[in-house]
Parts: structure tokens; C-alpha cells; sequence
């Protein structure tokens, strides 16, 4: 395999990668084992056809798809071993040479980590935070706990009201038709919560348990579903159950239960406590942010497309994930809330960018300030995280991997240059 660096504009580069006509024969002969089942030629059993007979057949031809999609990855991962550059983003990937007896030609264009010069990053002004904590605050923290405490009381006596819980089975009809994800068994609903499509909760107040309503909505005109965008639909709904919240009276015995103090006034001394400790944290956050903020600001670096693209495609699978965690999918979502996957990453590309500009900042101040993390510091953090998982450190650490680590320690870096670059900055009122 040869490889052909080319640098382009806008911090991207253009990999040209060779495989010789012999990898590439290798392919093909793996891309014609893959099929040769499933090759019917007159006068040969099916999984008998010889290489050559399919070639002369068919043409070589017939196996150049899936040898390119067995030599490729593989070539590639050479090529990025090869090559000195630091890739940030998926490589599109062009054939350009496919033919049997010659070498086989493909490109990947990639963006490749872009380098920052940086303006002024120690003694950054920022605002001060006011850290105080209200009798209000106080309270609002208790009636969370409250809203904790409380338990759900069936009502069998009334119909569905605002605020309500109501456990429902619906199915949707668009045309008459009913559509895919319309349909649902003991769905439990939050009435007034703006869940499901606008209107949809308004229509089940007064619906009494066993009581059958069609609701009648109309799909936003940019919903997912394309299919669906613009319609009006039907649902046909049915009330399981109806539940409401019965909350504690705020007294000595709700203290007593709710921490390990006696009296209410000592829980309340103890909750501003945390709050202030809560806010004190929140405060170091966000002069964190607003440091780093500027520190983007006073700096210059060309992103490459692609690079913000990976990124996007990275918080959409972290997004999809904390669903999945809650029962639900991004397809249920999307039906949900009337979102498509372009106006989702339309809305996370301002933050996308942003975490970009963030950490290419703090890796430069890094190095700017020979910011090095020693082994010992690393098997600090890996005991702090074995502590979260429930593991052993040594158990932990075994399991990393040298690249793992490496980037657990750039990690850690990134983290000693927010904390300069934050205990380095002016607080002003």
C-alpha cells in the first residue's frame, strides 16, 4: 500500500491511497467467496461456479463493489497510521481506480485538527457571581422535596383534569389509515405537561375512566414523518386510569422523614447549606465558561466543515442514548414533538461548534503552559471513576487501553487549563 498526502484549504487533506493489483486480487477473491452461493450459471450447481467462469461470464465486474468494501477499511487504517496528521472528522471516500490486474486507487478526504493561535487567556474579566440564597430559594428547595414525597392517589369519582395523571391506550388514523408509532397501550400522561402534540392533553380533560374520545390534532408541517407532515389525524383514546398527587404537610414529622434532622428548622438551616454550596459550585462553572468564552473570542482557528459535522452526528448518538435510557426512541421522539433529525441538528450546531472551539483552546493552552499529567495523577482519576463504576482501580485500569489512557490524561489537561485559566481571571461587579 502507498499513500499520497495533499494538503487543501480550510484545513482539510486529501489522502491517496494505493493498494497493489495483488491486495487487491485478495479482494476479490474474498468479495467472491461472499457470493458465489449465491452466482447461478446454466449447467453449474449453485456455490460451484469457479472464479474465472463467473468473470467470464458476468465480467470482473460483478465482484468489484464488495472487494472495495473489504480492501478500503482496511487500507485505510494503514493510511491513518502511516500519515503524521491528526484527522477530526469521517473521511469521504472516492474510488478512483477499480480495474482487475492494476492497483486499486481511492481518495479520502478528511479535516484535520486545525491550529489555534491564541489572544489573551490569563486575566480574563468576568462578572462576579452573587452566591446569597433567599428564603424563597429555600422554600422552592423544600417543595421539590415535597413534590418527591408525594404520593399517586387513584380518583375513581371525577373525570380527567388539568394537572391530572391519566393512564390511556390511543391509536392514530390519518385518512381513516392508521399509521406507524400512532399506537399505544397504558401510556401514562401528565395533563397539561405538552407531551404530545398541541392540543392533544387539552381535548382528555372531562373524559371519564372507560370513556372512549377521538381527538382530533393536526401534524406540525415540518414533522418528521413526512408522510404525516400538514394532516390532520384522529385519535382514538381510551382512559385506563386517573391519578393525582397528594402531597406532605411541610412540619417537624416531614423533616424527620425526609433527612436526618428532628425538627423543621434544622432542615431548613441545613438546605440553605447545601444550596449555598450548590451555587458556590454553579458560580465556579459559570465564570468557567464565560472565561473560556472569551478566551474563543481573543483567539483565532479556521473549523473545517466536516469536523462540526462529526461533532453533530456524536451529540445526536448521545441524545439518542439518553432517550433509549427513558423507554423511548428518537423515532417515538420525533413523533412526540413534531422535531426532524435536520432542524435537531440545525438547533445543536451553535453548541457543536462551540464545544469544538472549547477544547481546541484549552489543548493549545496546554501546551502553551506544558501542562503535563503524571501517572500518578491519572491513577487518581481512574480510582475516582473505579469508585463510580464499583470496580477496582487495578481492575479498571487493566481494561484501559494505552489509547484510552493517553486520552483520559489529555483529558485531565484540558481540565488543569480551565482551572488556570479560571483562577487567573479578574472578577468584576
Amino acid at each position: 500500500m502507498s499513500l499520497q498526502v495533499e494538503k487543501l484549504e480550510n484545513n482539510m487533506a486529501k489522502l491517496t491511497i494505493e493498494a497493489s493489483p495483488e491486495e487487491f486480487d485478495q479482494a476479490m477473491e474474498k468479495a467472491y467467496h461472499k457470493s458465489k452461493n449465491k452466482i447461478s450459471i446454466p449447467g453449474f450447481r449453485r456455490g460451484k461456479v469457479t472464479r474465472q467462469i463467473a468473470e467470464r461470464m458476468y465480467g470482473p465486474q460483478i465482484f468489484y463493489e464488495d472487494a472495495a468494501n473489504f480492501l478500503i477499511p482496511d487500507a485505510y487504517e494503514k493510511a491513518l497510521e502511516e500519515c503524521d496528521l491528526e484527522i477530526v472528522s469521517q473521511p469521504d471516500i472516492a474510488v478512483t481506480q477499480i480495474e482487475k490486474g492494476k492497483p486499486f486507487i481511492f481518495t479520502a478526504e478528511v479535516a484535520v485538527k486545525p491550529e489555534v493561535t491564541l489572544g489573551q487567556y490569563k486575566g480574563i474579566e468576568v462578572a462576579k457571581a452573587d452566591v446569597r440564597v433567599t428564603d424563597a430559594e429555600v422554600n422552592a428547595e423544600i417543595e421539590k422535596e415535597r413534590e418527591a414525597q408525594s404520593r399517586m392517589v387513584p380518583v375513581e369519582d371525577r373525570a380527567v383534569a388539568d394537572g391530572d395523571i391519566a393512564t390511556i391506550d390511543f391509536e392514530g388514523f390519518v385518512d381513516g389509515q392508521p399509521f406507524e408509532g400512532g399506537k399505544g397501550e397504558a401510556y401514562p400522561l401528565t395533563i397539561g405537561s405538552h407531551t404530545f402534540i398541541d392540543n392533544f392533553e387539552e381535548q382528555l380533560i372531562g373524559v371519564s375512566i372507560g370513556e372512549e374520545k377521538e381527538i382530533n390534532v393536526t401534524f406540525p408541517e415540518e414533522y418528521q414523518a413526512k408522510e404525516l407532515a400538514g394532516k390532520p389525524a384522529v385519535f382514538r383514546v381510551t382512559v385506563k386510569e386517573i391519578k393525582v398527587k397528594e402531597l406532605p404537610d411541610v412540619d417537624d414529622e416531614f423533616a424527620q422523614e425526609v433527612s436526618e434532622f428532628e425538627t423543621l428548622k434544622e432542615y431548613k438551616k441545613d438546605v440553605k447549606k447545601q444550596l449555598l454550596e450548590k451555587k458556590k459550585a454553579q458560580a465556579r462553572t459559570e465564570k468557567e465558561d464565560a472565561v473560556v468564552e472569551k478566551i474563543i473570542e481573543n483567539a483565532k482557528m479556521d473549523i473545517p466543515k466536516p469536523m462540526i459535522d462529526t461533532q453533530l452526528r456524536q451529540m445526536m448518538e448521545e441524545f439518542a442514548s439518553r432517550l433509549q435510557q427513558q423507554g423511548l426512541s428518537m423515532e417515538q421522539y420525533m413523533q412526540f414533538t413534531g422535531m426532524t433529525a435536520e432542524k435537531m441538528q440545525e438547533q445543536m450546531q451553535p453548541q457543536a461548534l462551540k464545544r469544538i472551539q472549547s477544547r481546541l483552546v484549552l489543548e493549545a493552552i496546554a501546551d502553551a503552559e506544558d501542562i503535563q499529567v503524571s501517572d500518578e495523577k491519572l491513577d487518581e482519576e481512574l480510582e475516582k471513576m473505579a469508585g463510580m463504576y464499583q470496580m477496582e482501580p487495578a481492575k479498571l485500569k487493566e481494561l484501559m487501553g494505552d489509547a484510552e489512557k493517553q486520552q483520559m490524561k489529555r483529558d485531565i489537561a484540558v481540565q488543569e487549563a480551565v482551572t488556570l485559566a479560571a483562577d487567573a481571571a479578574v472578577e468584576v461587579k
